[in-house]
């Protein structure tokens, strides 16, 4: 995979966020692993985690910091809509930032994508972009991306948010 392609990925899930994501390949058009546009399946280098650089730990421990911010008001219902774009407008930046700055070897980039699309997925949600869809649901996506990339990426000190919905 080639960063142009996660840049267009990421950038392509955020912005047809409001009209409906099919999927996070389809947004990105091109993908020349998967004529079909799947998403790939997480897989260990060689059983162990997959190294990670400075920009990666940096723009994944401000997304949990982000996210840890606002759980205790989202587990008693209290975080407001605008509260709930702020927090995604946050994990969007930080997304960019690991895009833009993130420099990982091709197989390790490739299980960072279904991390990232997963975190868009969870994004679309907690910003109100799936009616009918619960705003704390995308909430928990989100925990459940990072808790993924706990367990395929290395990352010295890790602590992830816990979602108790």
């Amino acid at each position: 995979m080639t960063r142009k392609f996660l840049a267009t990925l990421v950038a392509g899930a955020f912005a047809v966020a409001a009209g409906g994501l099919s999927s996070a390949a389809h947004a990105a058009g091109g993908h020349d692993h998967d004529p079909h546009g799947a998403a790939h399946a997480l897989k260990l280098n060689a059983g162990k985690k997959w190294a990670t650089d400075e920009a990666l730990r940096e723009g994944m421990t401000k997304i949990r910091d982000a996210v840890d911010a606002d759980l205790s008001a989202i587990h008693r219902g209290k975080l407001s809509s605008a509260q709930y774009d702020a927090l995604g407008a946050r994990i969007e930046t930080q997304v960019g930032y690991i895009v833009s700055h993130c420099k990982l070897d091709p197989q390790a980039d490739e299980a960072l994508h279904v991390i990232l699309a997963d975190l868009g997925a969870g994004n679309e949600v907690l910003r109100g972009q799936k009616p009918g869809v619960r705003r704390s649901a995308g909430v928990v996506k989100v925990v459940q991306a990072l808790d993924r990339y706990a367990e395929y990426f290395e990352h010295p000190g890790w602590k992830a948010p816990k979602a108790a919905h």
